[in-house]
This record gives C-alpha cells, sequence and structure tokens, in this order.
C-alpha cells in the first residue's frame, strides 16, 4: 500500500502542497482555522513526514529504533542492556527514543532511516499501529499481543504469573490477601491482576476491594499507598501481592516503619526478579521474569522479519515462582 504524501493532504484539505508545509511546521503565515483544518487532514489520513525525505526500504541503515516511554528503574536497565548488546551482536546500531508522544513516535518510526523498531510505548495506539502495518514497517512490539506479515510480538506470560503468586499464597493458607497495582492500562498489570483474580475465584476466595492499592510500579509510590492504608486503621490483610519487585520494596519499607514485621505479621510476593529482590531483607518470594532472554529474543524475531526469513508472529516467554523468604504460613491457620 502506498504512504500517504504531502500532496494527498493538500488535494483532501482544498489547499496548496504550500499551505500544508506551512501548517505542518508552524509557520505564521495562515489564519489559525485553515491551520487546524490542514492538521486535522493530515492526522486523519495519518500523514507521517518523512524527515529524511527518502523511503524507508530505500536502503538499508543497519539501526534499529527502541521505542519506550521510560528508562527509569533495574527492569528497563536489563532490558535496554540486553537488546543493545543483541543488536551490536548482529552488527545493527540500537537508537533509543523515549517519547510518551505518539506523533512524534511516528514521524522517528517512519522518517527515520531505521531498518526496524522495536515499541516498548503504551502511547502507540490502535490506528497509530494500522498505519505502521500499512506501511509494512517491520516491528516487534513488547508485551502487547499484535502480529501481522511485518509485526511480532514478544509478551512474557504475566497472568501465568498472577496465578502462581496466587495460588502459592493460598497454599500457605492464605485467604485476605491485598494487591498493589501498577498501571491498569498496560498488559503486563492487566495480565497480573486478572490471573491472581481468576486464581481466588477459582478457590471460592472473594477479594475484598478495600485492600486494592496503587503503586504505578514504583517503591516510593507503594511505600506512601501502604503507609497511609496502614494509618486509616484498615485491617491488615494476610498477605499482599505487589505487581513488582519496586513495589514490594516500597511496600516493606512502609510496614517496618508501623512496626509490621515481614514475613511474621504479613507475607510480600512480587515479580521481575531483579538482581535487587535477592539481596534485600528479607529476600523476595517473586516470579521470575527472564528479562534478557526477552530483549534477545525481540531483536532476533526483528531481524528475521527484515531479513525476510519470517513473518511476525507471537512469542510467549514463561516464568518460574523463586522461593525466598518473605512468605510465611498464615498463623491463623491450624495445621494438623
Amino acid at each position: 500500500m502506498s504512504k500517504v504524501t504531502i500532496k494527498d493532504v493538500a488535494r483532501e484539505a482544498g489547499v496548496s502542497i504550500s499551505t500544508v508545509s506551512n501548517a505542518l511546521n508552524g509557520v505564521d503565515v495562515l489564519h489559525p482555522d485553515t491551520k487546524e483544518h490542514v492538521l486535522k487532514v493530515a492526522k486523519r489520513l495519518n500523514y507521517i513526514p518523512n524527515l529524511n525525505g527518502k523511503n524507508l526500504k530505500s536502503s538499508a541503515t543497519k539501526v534499529i529504533g527502541l521505542f519506550i516511554t521510560s528508562l527509569k528503574g533495574p527492569y528497563y536497565d536489563q532490558l535496554v542492556d540486553a537488546i543493545s548488546k543483541e543488536c551490536e551482536k548482529f552488527g545493527y546500531e540500537l537508537n533509543i527514543f523515549i517519547t510518551k508522544n505518539d506523533r512524534t513516535a511516528l514521524s522517528n518510526i517512519l522518517g527515520k532511516r531505521v531498518d526496524g523498531a522495536i515499541i516498548s510505548n503504551e502511547f502507540i495506539d490502535e490506528m497509530d499501529v494500522l498505519a505502521l502495518e500499512k506501511a509494512e514497517i517491520p516491528i516487534v512490539f513488547i508485551d502487547r499481543e499484535r502480529v501481522s506479515k511485518t509485526s511480532a510480538s514478544v509478551v512474557f506470560d504475566s497472568y501465568k504469573g498472577g496465578q502462581d503468586v496466587a495460588r502459592y499464597l493460598i497454599n500457605l493458607g492464605h485467604k485476605n490477601i491485598g494487591y498493589i497495582r501498577g498501571y491498569d492500562h498496560l498488559y503486563d498489570d492487566i495480565e497480573r491482576y486478572a490471573g491472581f483474580r481468576a486464581t481466588l475465584e477459582e478457590a471460592g476466595i472473594g477479594f475484598n476491594e478495600e485492600n486494592l492499592l496503587v503503586g504505578y510500579f514504583e517503591e516510593d509510590a507503594s511505600f506512601s499507598a501502604v503507609k497511609a492504608f496502614v494509618k486509616s486503621g484498615k485491617e491488615l490483610p494476610d498477605a499482599i501481592v505487589a505487581a513488582n519487585d519496586l513495589s514490594a520494596i516500597g511496600c516493606i519499607k512502609a510496614l517496618k516503619s508501623e512496626g509490621i514485621l515481614v514475613p511474621k505479621d504479613i507475607s510480600i510476593i512480587s515479580f521481575d526478579n531483579i538482581d535487587l529482590s535477592e539481596y534485600f531483607s528479607p529476600p523476595l518470594t517473586t516470579v521470575n521474569n527472564p528479562i534478557i532472554r526477552l530483549g534477545k529474543l525481540t531483536v532476533e524475531s526483528l531481524l528475521g522479519i527484515i531479513q525476510g526469513k519470517t513473518e511476525g508472529k507471537l512469542e510467549k516467554l514463561q516464568g518460574s515462582l523463586v522461593v525466598r523468604d518473605s512468605c510465611s504460613l498464615n498463623k491463623n491457620v491450624l495445621i494438623r
């Protein structure tokens, strides 16, 4: 399918090419209504400026773009390092674009000279993805299930992870279980929480919505959420599932500050198995997320599409529960 050009925008908007160019480049010579009209037409047509004036397919660049919203935290440290090393292994340069603006991301993907893109950016929505597929840009999504001829997905099976943590706590006799969510619009947070809730339901165990906190995958936010919960005087759960290890660390620090001991008074379990989880006190029981493997497989999948060896497919990686010292038997359960 042909890419939308500036001529197409001009024809659809009923203006000249120079008027479209002025509107897109913010040149202050147009009436505001004309500028607004042109920009609306350009967006509706999914027009993306070619920043280099060259078609992406004109030549191989040996450059891969990684589009991400943040590099904050040990998860992203490991992921980006794995992707970078794998690109270098195959003779590719990695360019990292940190943005929360979908138009900026699309402009870089379609306009700059990269051979393909790895996307871990939730701001690139369904319409944006359709534009990428229409342009047949080689894409691999991380933690988003999307597959076409030129797009693939590599995801961690967070749903199973949610099931694993719930089953482990249930087997320890815990029934009053709390949960600290990350961001409820992100794939991994949605899947982890869904697996957790489904497993409680299967076991006939209810979930008290008052025990649902939000920690945004961050230590400080989780600390504040748990601290406020304890200060509220509400009944403390027997156990808490944290959406990632950083949230678990913030949770435990907040509990300790209130004189509540882990795992003596409450069990804490989480996800990802970052390096710090093994050395924290107490060491965290957590679901191992094969982050390095995920990064390597992402690059391998993308290069397969770029080189025409494979079409897009879904790769789902499994984790495993790493049992350490942050969980214990529910002291209120009679052991026979």
